[in-house]
């Protein structure tokens, strides 16, 4: 039976200009996930990352001393924010207030998805809902057996498809996402009966001596 990572993008650059960019800590991230990969022993068969900068630069950081390739697979990219605040959130802007920002995505996630395809945004809920559980599902296609795979990805992607595996993909994207730290790792097993949630949002390698590397934005 093989094993599908999920990896969550390290801190990106809340209230910069570009918020696809990697911080300082963001980085510093990366390379203890790398070591926590590498202290798991798995071998990986496949790897992937979505294409955006968080998400390219947290796969190349983490993955420098493994040796292993990355696939830039757009499916992974995150929701737009951005274009969601401004539809279902009156435009509100990221600013210095993170909790206070996520109030009002999370307040935005809800309508984007209760619009469903009726909705105004270029990619609807359905439409991102279909593209990450078709991703998830053929990379599960792909693994031999016994083999691993890890994709380096977003909060919200990571929310839906856990989400999606219990059976409430809506629920599991604005109440997981809230919750994803930077650098968390969510295992799914793919076997005889398809793709199973096995554990969500493991970080204990932001614990102890780490502690203080733990954020969730």
């Amino acid at each position: 039976m093989g094993a599908i990572y999920l990896v969550r993008h390290g801190q990106a650059s809340f209230g910069a200009a570009d918020y696809d960019q990697l911080s300082e800590r963001g980085f510093e991230q990366s390379i203890v996930v790398g070591a926590e990969l590498k202290r798991r022993g798995v071998e990986f068969a496949q790897a992937r990352s979505g294409s955006l900068a968080r998400q390219r630069d947290t796969a190349a950081t983490a993955l420098k001393e493994l040796g292993v390739k990355v696939v830039e697979d757009p499916r992974w990219n995150e929701y737009d924010h951005v274009e969601i605040a401004r539809y279902h959130a009156g435009g509100v802007e990221q600013g210095d207030d993170s909790r206070a920002y996520q109030k009002a995505l999370d307040v935005a996630l809800t309508a984007w998805c209760d619009a469903g395809e009726s909705g105004p945004c270029l990619e609807t809920w359905p439409a991102f809902l279909s593209r990450v559980t078709t991703a998830v599902h053929e990379l599960a296609g792909a693994l031999g057996k016994g083999e691993n795979a890890v994709v380096f990805t977003s909060g919200g992607v990571i929310a839906t498809v856990c989400g999606a595996l219990m059976g409430t993909p809506a629920a599991g994207l604005v109440k997981l996402n809230r919750v994803t730290v930077n650098g968390g790792i969510t295992k799914l097993i793919s076997g005889r009966g398809g793709v199973t949630l096995l554990s969500f949002n493991e970080h204990p390698h932001f614990e102890a001596e780490n502690a203080g590397m733990l954020t969730y934005r």
